[in-house]
């Protein structure tokens, strides 16, 4: 069982999502910093450049953080950089110099030009961005149920096939799991992942998951005091089981159950199978 685990581990290894600067640890303020910084490098770039030798179009350097901080660092931090980048340009590269204020209209264009280009921009950069992490996570998902599937499948007893379930569930949303295997009302088998261990009153409304065969959603009523979401895994004739998963209110994802649902199958067939062989 232990070499099953550490495989599963192995296949499921979270991958990083498309964050190429800052993982998600980076706190808010840390992003906006470093598209202030950019920014900051950006005009320094285009002030050294314009006092050697004359460019025209000098104010597109500005466009470039916008688009690593679109890509990068999210929307806010990227609009910052566009609106920063146009005040830049304007107090450092157009007449009169180190002033907002604007004699040439060719330059009120110039600058009104630049703004529009870096938001259009960031949200291009930022949409690219977000198709980027959805793809990950897709692909990250679709490797845990692939090696999900093909390890429970291996399993050889009924523990084996709850702790993988419960890693499995525990990869795919990265949220606290329990899995309880029940057999003529008992649990016969309780495996948990996480720090979320359930209470009498999780425990009661995981029993009504399975005896009514509907999924019960914590912190709703008739489940109030409960944390978890329980889904009820009714077999042939094996043994029943509860998959339980605590979701942050403020993180729930809009629709676990296509998930979920993939999983109870799965689990089902296996539990029946494990049961005729036995």
């Amino acid at each position: 069982m232990a070499d099953v685990d550490s495989k599963l581990q192995q296949d499921i290894a979270p991958a990083p999502d498309a964050d190429a600067l800052f993982g998600p640890v980076a706190s808010e303020s840390v992003r906006y910093l470093a598209s202030m910084a950019m920014t900051a490098a950006a005009t320094v770039m285009a002030v050294g450049v314009e006092t050697k030798v004359t460019i025209p179009n000098l104010s597109l350097v500005f466009v470039v953080p916008v688009i690593i901080a679109g890509v990068s660092l999210g929307l806010g931090p990227s609009l910052c950089s566009a609106i920063l980048g146009a005040l830049a340009f304007n107090f450092f590269l157009t007449e009169p110099r180190y002033s907002l204020a604007v004699d040439d209209p060719s330059n009120i264009w110039a600058i009104g030009l630049l703004l529009v280009v870096g938001l259009i921009v960031s949200g291009v950069a930022f949409t690219s961005r977000q198709r980027a992490i959805e793809a990950a996570r897709l692909r990250r998902q679709a490797t845990v149920l692939q090696g999900y599937s093909r390890d429970v499948v291996a399993a050889d007893n009924t523990n084996a096939i709850v702790s993988i379930t419960s890693q499995a569930l525990a990869a795919l949303f990265r949220v606290p799991v329990v899995v309880m295997l029940v057999t003529e009302g008992r649990v016969v088998s309780f495996e948990q992942v996480g720090d979320a261990e359930p209470q009498e009153a999780e425990l009661e409304a995981a029993r009504s998951s399975l005896a009514t065969g509907t999924v019960m959603r914590g912190d709703v009523y008739p489940n109030l005091a409960s944390r978890f979401d329980f889904w009820p895994v009714q077999t042939a004739e094996g043994p029943n089981a509860v998959i339980g998963l605590a979701f942050d209110p403020d993180e729930r994802p809009a629709a676990p159950d296509t998930l979920v649902n993939i999983v109870v199958r799965v689990l089902a067939l296996v539990l029946d199978r494990q049961h005729a062989r036995g």
